[in-house]
């Protein structure tokens, strides 16, 4: 079985492997977790990268789709614009388009949204009682989809393995390309 063969490799390790192995683990987790912390900083997000869950956006976005996402304080929202937004009482956000934009004299901006999948506005999503969203609850706006993870790591796959020496700087390299192409 796997996980006996696994415990026979560890045990069969010095102490200096199984110290490698562990550092080796430990600063993968990390690097993600920078990596992952530093677009947060970039973008102003709390979720740079959104997977679309549901047919709702469909033809613009298919289920499984990832969404690379912004979240600046000063853009104004427009209507037409994909904002990814979170209602109260709910864990998982909503990627749908901005329908409607309501503006007070003050300044405040209120926002309808609607996936174009779907026959009617998101008035029946929010919370009981809300008719329009705000800018607190927007988590972040669609400014680009990679097109398919698959392909990103395919291209990584091949280009590691026709040139070992580069297999780490790929990843790094796709990832400045898709930052230039969606205009950070």
């Amino acid at each position: 079985m796997l996980s006996l063969d696994f415990l026979d490799d560890v045990r069969r390790m010095n102490k200096r492997q199984l110290y490698y192995q562990v550092l080796n683990f430990g600063m993968i987790v990390s690097s993600a977790l920078m990596i992952w912390k530093g677009l947060m900083v970039i973008t102003g997000s709390e979720s740079p990268i959104v997977v679309v869950l549901s047919g709702s956006m469909e033809p613009a976005f298919h289920r499984g789709d990832l969404l690379f996402l912004t979240n600046r304080v000063e853009d104004p929202i427009r209507v037409g614009e994909i904002v990814v937004f979170r209602i109260e009482g709910r864990e998982i956000p909503i990627v749908h388009r901005v329908l409607k934009i309501h503006e007070k004299q003050n300044g405040h901006i209120k926002f309808l949204t609607k996936g174009d999948n779907n026959a009617v506005d998101d008035r029946g999503l929010y919370k009981q009682g809300q008719h329009w969203l705000e800018k607190k609850d927007v988590v972040g706006r669609a400014r680009g989809m990679p097109y398919s993870f698959c392909w990103v790591y395919l291209c990584w796959f091949i280009v590691s393995k026709k040139l070992p020496c580069c297999s780490w700087e790929v990843p790094y390299f796709l990832l400045l390309m898709f930052a230039i192409a969606v205009g950070l």
